[in-house]
């Protein structure tokens, strides 16, 4: 039963009975079995209209349970302590947990006035800089996936055209850093990075998030380069697996 669940990481969304039954040497009836025994556990889940199975919501959930302990918390936590300070706004880490992202972990902004996330709450990727940060540096193939699927609007501002979405991803995959006034939350905004390994894998975001009237243009360019730089201490921090001193407040 593991070994069918391991094909559906990083492989294809989508996974037939012959091809598991071709990759892992089984009988297509053992296949069948064990694909109804998770599919009945939500494990994994049927799409209407689609061939093959895909992960279902009791694997994201789990997936969601491994990144709120995985290593990047620790190594993330002293650093975006220290951003909240030094912007004076809410930090958070989220990770990627199949085609949407979670948040993991936040450090409140001392301010009166501020913004708050709803840890282990999934999101999509295409609404939001934490989101679009993540998918401007998936691989192509997922990318154009996730584009070619549901794009709903989670405000008035939320960019739901294909191009244009391909247009600005394109753009933050360049420059690292994406911006989001009001796309996923009316009101709020934010900056954000991709966490992403020396080997290319993309494991989640950090951001700057707060009241959007804060956000001015040179708050904006300063926060760029506060969040590019986190992003490069976390992932050498990971890699280093040093503890994470402090106090969590």
């Amino acid at each position: 039963m593991a070994d069918v669940l391991l094909l559906f990481t990083g492989g294809p969304e989508y996974l037939g009975v012959s091809t598991i039954s071709r990759k892992l040497g089984i009988s297509k009836a053992v296949v069948y079995r064990i694909l109804q025994s998770l599919v009945s556990r939500d494990v994994l889940a049927t799409t209407p209209g689609v061939t093959g199975y895909r992960l279902g919501p009791a694997a994201v959930a789990l997936g969601a349970s491994a990144l709120r302990r995985f290593d990047a918390r620790t190594a993330a936590a002293p650093v975006l302590r220290r951003l909240r300070d030094q912007t004076g706004e809410t930090t958070t880490l989220s990770g990627l947990v199949g085609d949407e992202r979670v948040y993991l972990e936040q450090f409140e902004s001392r301010a009166e006035i501020k913004m708050t996330v709803d840890i282990g709450t999934r999101f999509p990727l295409h609404a939001g800089s934490s989101g679009k940060a993540i998918l401007a540096q998936l691989p192509d193939w997922r990318r154009d996936d996730i584009l070619a699927g549901d794009l709903g609007a989670l405000t008035e501002r939320t960019v739901t055209d294909r191009e244009t979405l391909a247009d600005q991803l394109d753009a933050i995959a360049g420059d690292g850093v994406a911006v989001s006034l009001g796309e996923r939350q009316s009101g709020a905004g934010s900056v954000a990075a991709a966490l992403v390994t020396p080997d290319g894998e993309v494991h989640g975001a950090i951001s700057v998030c707060g009241p959007e009237y804060r956000f001015t243009g040179e708050k904006i360019e300063r926060y760029r380069e506060l969040v590019r730089d986190a992003t490069a201490e976390i992932i050498r921090n990971w890699a280093n697996g040093p503890a994470a001193g402090g106090r969590r407040d």
